[in-house]
């Protein structure tokens, strides 16, 4: 009994190293912490003694040059002087991982900071890890439902699958992803919320998310007025968590907010390390590390992540470096028009400039040909609007224009979506079988077996004899954790 109760402390004494290396700094400049010693390798994490200030604040080692350590704190630098002892811990950025992470809010050192309590596990994964091997990798072959009808209908996803979300401010992508959090047919959300304003973590997790889809999700949030490197490691730690559910057979859902403000944190970080500046003021590291966190997403040999990620494209210019970068990574992308949110026409994807590139494998022949009608007939009447709007087309002159204006209205209503408002698959497939006149059968949908909701927002009825008083988190975790034990058991283990 007692060893069971000292357990937890017995595997921390054997983690921590007792030998501790010191050194001092010797320069605070901008973002950039310098001190002489102690001896470490890039990446370990550093404690920094303020004796005047915040007591301890936490550090990463980003460069070495001679005797001198260069690094980057994860909170500010108030209270930091010349003098100030720097110990070195021994090891990297790692997060206790667990099923009691779904409904906790992290920070950008896997803490919680919700009050809630600390995430005791003695597992603990990695911040910084490679991607899987892509001769493990298992083929995309099953779709994921995303409950949001322009996306499942016209552009499928993949389990696996990595698409982008391209569009200016305020266009939608917060609201996007919410949808997608809320309806989604994944197993587990994981959602990293980096660089975004502080007034919207409350909003997305009460209102986008609300206390059933936090239940099924683990939040981590590190906002833009936090320094660099807390908005680099969190987009870092958000990953290392959905790589654990991923890790016990899980379909996870990874909705990443946003690539550019990683991609900047990863420039302000450039910059203060003494990196020449290349494209747009980039440096050449970004294009270096973005591929490694976006690579880590997609299926494994046990699991998949499905990948989300946000991009602010700047001046809504679609060729600038991050949205350039990140569309010759991701597998397809969503493009939101600021012209259809200014119409309130909601969500604002331009279905004509998207692309899901695995959505023919992922949907059965009669869905794929359904679509591309829907699409050909988008294109056609896009190409003939201006003449249409001013009158100068004559009913009657081209069959395809005509069928075109006469389907106008019935794909708008398919292509505005209310945010609470979740579409089934089977209503999707009904409704575009009623635009293109193409019957598409469920059960050709690969993967069309899974794509029911399984945590439906519905909540659970108490037991006969049951209090009901289970905490929506501590369902899910249960609900998890028999998902684990069922898997393990059909694999034989």
């Amino acid at each position: 009994m007692e060893a069971a109760l000292f357990a937890k402390y017995f595997e921390t004494a054997e983690r921590v190293d007792t030998i501790k290396c010191v050194g001092k700094i010797c320069k605070v400049q901008g973002l950039l912490v310098e001190s002489r010693g102690p001896q470490a390798i890039i990446g370990e994490i550093c404690r920094i003694e303020v004796p005047k200030g915040k007591g301890t604040i936490y550090a990463e080692v980003v460069g070495l040059r001679n005797e001198i350590v260069q690094l980057m704190i994860f909170e500010e630098t108030d209270g930091l002087e010349v003098g100030n002892n720097v110990i070195a811990t021994g090891s990297r950025l790692e997060v206790p991982v667990s099923t009691k992470l779904l409904g906790r809010v992290l920070n950008a050192m896997g803490r919680p900071i919700d009050d809630k309590g600390d995430i005791e596990s003695p597992v603990m994964y990695p911040a910084l890890a490679n991607p899987p091997d892509p001769l493990k990798r298992k083929r995309i072959t099953e779709r994921i439902v995303t409950g949001v009808r322009a996306i499942d209908g016209l552009m499928a996803v993949g389990k696996g699958q990595r698409l982008g979300i391209f569009a200016g401010a305020g266009v939608g992508k917060s609201t996007l992803l919410g949808m997608i959090a809320r309806n989604t047919s994944a197993d587990v959300n994981v959602v990293a919320l980096v660089g975004e304003r502080g007034r919207e973590v409350n909003d997305f997790i009460e209102n986008d998310l609300g206390p059933e889809g936090l239940a099924r999700s683990v939040v981590v949030v590190t906002p833009s007025n936090s320094p660099p490197l807390a908005r680099l490691r969190g987009a870092y730690v958000a990953t290392a968590v959905a790589e654990f559910f991923r890790d016990q057979g899980l379909d996870v859902m990874l909705l990443f907010d946003s690539v550019t403000r990683f991609a900047r944190a990863l420039r302000e970080i450039g910059l203060a390390s003494g990196e020449p500046s290349a494209t747009r003021g980039y440096t050449p590291s970004m294009f270096d590390t973005m591929p490694k966190l976006l690579e880590r997403s997609g299926t494994s040999d046990n699991g998949s992540i499905t990948g989300f990620y946000t991009i602010l494209v700047d001046g809504d210019d679609m060729d600038e470096p991050v949205s350039d970068t990140a569309r010759g990574i991701l597998d397809g992308h969503i493009t939101l028009s600021r012209k259809l949110a200014h119409a309130y026409h909601y969500p604002a994807i331009d279905v004509l400039q998207s692309i899901s590139r695995l959505a023919p494998t992922v949907s059965g022949p009669s869905a794929t040909k359904a679509a591309g009608a829907i699409r050909r007939s988008m294109a056609v009447y896009a190409e003939a609007e201006e003449l249409i709007n001013v009158g100068a087309y004559r009913a009657g002159s081209n069959p395809a224009i005509d069928e075109s204006i006469a389907k106008y209205r019935p794909i708008e209503e398919f292509l505005i979506q209310e945010v609470t408002e979740r579409s089934p698959l089977e209503e999707t497939y009904s409704a575009m079988e009623e635009i293109s006149g193409i019957p598409i059968p469920l059960e050709e949908t690969p993967g069309s077996g899974d794509v029911a909701i399984k945590f439906d927002g519905a909540r659970p009825k108490a037991k006969a004899g049951s209090s009901g008083g289970e905490s929506a988190s501590k369902r899910q975790e249960n609900s998890v954790a028999a998902l684990f034990a069922s898997r393990l058991i059909s694999e034989g283990d």
